[in-house]
């Protein structure tokens, strides 16, 4: 079982990743909003984790942001190990859900194992343990996590969805 390289005060804690004009500038609004620093700044992409309400907050530069009208890249819940993973993919797929699993992806500027599930509504879902730190956000091009567009975020392979419905 790998453990996260990431520490945080309860077993697991809500991710939302928001696509944004300018990261700059939303990086003073989430100051503000969490009276906290970004844990991670790097070019186009920022990252808030909150202790209190347990929160990890991602903000992603995008041309094709929209506000409130679509402002989401995806949503998550953040685990401390691999093996909460595995326990969130088996619930899951019991309950007839189809998944994808993703290990030791180099995502959001750190290395990951997750599994990704898209709700009926269309609405994208990570359940991801944090490994490691990298500088750089995507190493590998057919990687489909932080993408410099909303078009090829998470969950298709190639044209086919992956999750998005009951098996």
């Amino acid at each position: 079982m790998s453990q996260s390289a990431v520490d945080f005060a309860t077993a697991r804690r809500i991710h939302i990743s928001l696509a944004v004009s300018s990261v700059d500038r939303s990086t003073e609004f989430y100051r503000s909003l969490f009276e906290a620093d970004p844990t991670k700044s790097r070019p186009g992409y920022a990252r808030f984790e909150v202790a209190e309400p347990p929160l990890n907050l991602s903000i992603i530069e995008s041309s094709e942001a929209k506000g409130p009208a679509d402002p989401t890249s995806h949503f998550g819940i953040q685990v401390k190990s691999t093996e909460a993973v595995g326990d969130m993919r088996r619930r899951l797929e019991l309950a007839g859900w189809v998944t994808r699993i993703e290990d030791s992806v180099n995502c959001c500027h750190a290395v990951q194992d997750k599994v990704w599930i898209v709700d009926p509504d269309g609405y994208r879902w990570e359940v991801f343990v944090v490994l490691d730190d990298t500088p750089t956000g995507k190493a590998d091009p057919d990687n489909e996590c932080c993408p410099a567009t909303q078009s090829d975020v998470c969950c298709t392979v190639g044209s086919e969805p992956c999750c998005s419905e009951k098996a």
